[in-house]
């Protein structure tokens, strides 16, 4: 029996994901409303985790590498005074502490976690370890030693006190950084324990959780059939990637894998400007009709197709 190919829609959904499922769980969710034939996703969530997970349609796919190392936006409580295994609030307690920071030790300690630290990854994560997934050591009862490694903190704010024992943080990330390691270090730092009893993800790159649509797990799938009306366009997440426009001959080459030479006026002093900019010989988005048609590299004056999007923009 031949498979199913799904429909051929093409594109990102911005979904605000619920506490509770997987981001796997959300994928196929989407699939089954959407009867998309492909379906990925930018940035993975914890089922403890809310907010902002970019889910790419069809030929989409091919565009997330170009949003997974965009900076990402969170906002979390950290419980004091406890160390888990998982540094969340789903591990077992491990470690208990009385002491509280105060106000001013609070103010103080943001700066030591601003900019480019040192991280070690949580034992509970998806890093492979010769092999294997930390997490499947973890839970085996033989977690790895988690190596340090440098990550980019671009802003980290105090926001609130909910009580003695919670207080609220937002910080702007980098790729590779765990807030659950954050939240750990943080802690201890403050002479105390700390790990994460709550996360919401308020953005990925260009995708903001005032934007998410907010997907009902509950909800039968006839429900919230308008999700396709909220299908994003491929190049959402290639706004910061220059743009070369083409002519209709021109996106024909390319979808056939084939060079396009950039030797019009036109194309000289767009090319002038790339150079000018210092990316020459990198990537750029090939648009007709304003609508992706390739990704491709631009070499002595040629665009080379690196990805073809094989669908009718």
């Amino acid at each position: 029996m031949r498979r199913r190919k799904g429909l051929p829609i093409h594109g990102w959904i911005n979904l605000d994901k619920p506490v509770g499922p997987t981001s796997t769980q959300a994928i196929g969710r989407v699939r089954r409303i959407t009867g998309a034939g492909r379906v990925g996703h930018a940035g993975t969530l914890d089922p403890l985790a809310s907010g902002v997970l970019p889910i790419a349609l069809g030929e989409a796919t091919k565009t997330v590498p170009y949003i997974q190392d965009a900076r990402k936006i969170y906002r979390f409580t950290v419980r004091w005074g406890q160390a888990t295994t998982t540094d969340d609030r789903e591990g077992d307690v491990i470690a208990d502490s009385a002491h509280r920071p105060g106000d001013d030790d609070l103010k103080a300690m943001l700066p030591r976690f601003t900019g480019l630290i040192s991280q070690a990854p949580p034992a509970f994560s998806a890093i492979r370890i010769a092999g294997a997934r930390a997490y499947d050591l973890a839970r085996a009862g033989t977690p790895a030693e988690m190596a340090e490694r440098p990550i980019d903190i671009h802003r980290l704010e105090w926001v609130a006190n909910e009580d003695p024992d919670h207080a609220v943080f937002e910080v702007e990330t980098g790729k590779g950084a765990y807030v659950r390691s954050l939240a750990r270090d943080i802690g201890i730092a403050l002479g105390t324990f700390g790990h994460v009893s709550a996360l919401r993800r308020l953005a990925v790159g260009q995708f903001h959780a005032k934007n998410a649509f907010p997907l009902d797990f509950d909800a039968l799938p006839s429900d919230i059939a308008g999700l396709t009306e909220h299908v994003l366009p491929i190049e959402t997440v290639l706004d910061d990637i220059p743009a070369l426009a083409l002519t209709a001959d021109e996106a024909q080459r390319l979808r056939c894998g084939q060079t396009v030479g950039l030797f019009t006026h036109h194309h000289r002093d767009w090319l002038a400007e790339l150079i000018a900019e210092g990316r020459d010989g990198g990537i750029v988005l090939a648009l007709w009709q304003g609508k992706a048609i390739a990704m491709v590299r631009i070499d002595s004056a040629e665009a080379q197709p690196v990805r073809v999007f094989n669908y009718e923009p």
